[in-house]
């Protein structure tokens, strides 16, 4: 198979999309960035011609089937979980978008590969902002406060969480000598959020918190 003109714009093509795409990951600092992402955008590119050229008549996607099993197995390598929240999903689906768009280039669609491209850059930068205003909206965070036992005043923290129109997910409780230590994963606003901590700060019963 010669390198013709067409074969070339393919190739370049699938660079630059992968580029850009890749570029705004390499920014945000994301696991899979500015390379990784042009070498999945043009593999997936250089996958569908093979498979166009080397398939039997009648089974050209064989080869280019494949693809989105191989993606899977990059895709999960970035996913992990932290303590209460699930990272790399987003750069998994941008891994797994970048390989669609490199398989639409290697088929020949260049015009829905490029219109792609500026749907998935509008989803990732634009729609951020809306995301960090959700995370203010709905903000989880886990709190630990060890502070000594009072009669009655087991459930003092639990009580101001609620008061601050905090929502408990998870709790546990522990108690150590005369120190209690609480648990809990908490969701709400970010201003509520905010508030309790700097309530909890100012009692000098504290013995210990993290949030």
């Amino acid at each position: 198979m010669l390198l013709t003109h067409t074969l070339l714009v393919k190739m370049l093509l699938s660079v630059l999309i992968g580029g850009v795409i890749g570029m705004e990951r390499e920014i945000r600092s994301k696991s899979a960035g500015f390379r990784t992402i042009i070498l999945i955008c043009l593999g997936a590119t250089l996958f569908t011609i093979f498979s166009q050229v080397l398939g039997y008549p009648g089974n050209e996607d064989r080869i280019s089937s494949n693809i989105v099993t191989g993606i899977g197995f990059l895709g999960a390598g970035v996913i992990f979980r932290s303590t209460y929240r699930v990272n790399g999903i987003t750069t998994a689906a941008s891994i797994w978008l970048s390989a669609a768009l490199g398989m639409g280039i290697g088929c020949g669609y260049y015009a829905v590969s490029i219109v792609g491209c500026l749907l998935v850059m509008a989803v990732l930068v634009i729609f951020s902002s809306m995301d960090r205003l959700l995370d203010r909206i709905n903000q989880v965070r886990e709190y630990k406060i060890s502070y000594p036992y009072e009669d009655n005043q087991e459930h003092k923290y639990e009580d101001l969480i609620v008061e601050y129109k905090l929502s408990i997910k998870s709790r546990e409780h522990n108690k150590k000598g005369n120190i209690i230590t609480g648990s809990w994963t908490v969701t709400g606003n970010e201003k509520a959020h905010h508030a309790f901590i700097e309530c909890v700060l100012k009692d000098t019963t504290v013995t210990e918190f993290s949030y």
